[in-house]
């Protein structure tokens, strides 16, 4: 029996390398320290998913969902898809922004990220993380969004497509 190689869905962002700008994406600003980079003054990669999640934490807080609330209703959004393209390195003293934007399909949330330059005009990162809630009780994705979640997400429904 031969076996399938696994692969990650297409991804317009990651396969782009072009600097997409939309009204909807929620910014995060970030500053290279020398903690997060490697002797050459170069960002560590794995730094530029620390700032995604940072983001994506408040990008939720901005709309009014605390991810501690989430953990205490019993509910956990693991990471289950994740395709990242380094374009350019960040490197120490940079300043730069985060930009993510979601959409929901069903209980799936795909996150699109761009990391630019503070003026916008490089490209550092481009990414794509797709997101499931898990009954943290039961260990099962849930079939439906937690209601406090979904009144929430509500609020960014002209930006995000569900089914």
């Amino acid at each position: 029996m031969a076996t399938q190689n696994p692969q990650l869905p297409s991804n317009d962002l990651v396969n782009n390398p072009g600097i997409h700008t939309s009204e909807h994406w929620f910014e995060y600003p970030v500053r290279a320290q020398p903690h997060h980079t490697d002797y050459a003054g170069i960002v560590w990669h794995g730094n530029y998913l620390r700032w995604m999640e940072e983001a994506r934490i408040e990008y939720f807080r901005s709309i009014g969902i605390e991810f501690a609330d989430l953990v205490a209703l019993g509910c956990d959004l693991p990471v289950v898809e994740l395709s990242i393209r380094y374009h350019n390195p960040i490197k120490l003293g940079i300043k730069a922004i985060v930009k993510t934007r979601m959409e929901l399909t069903g209980v799936r949330m795909n996150w699109d990220y761009a990391i630019v330059s503070s003026d916008g005009e490089q490209l550092f990162v481009s990414a794509k993380v797709t997101l499931v809630p898990v009954d943290r009780e039961k260990s099962k994705i849930m079939r439906q969004l937690p209601a406090a979640m979904k009144d929430a997400l509500a609020k960014l429904s002209g930006t995000m497509k569900s089914s």
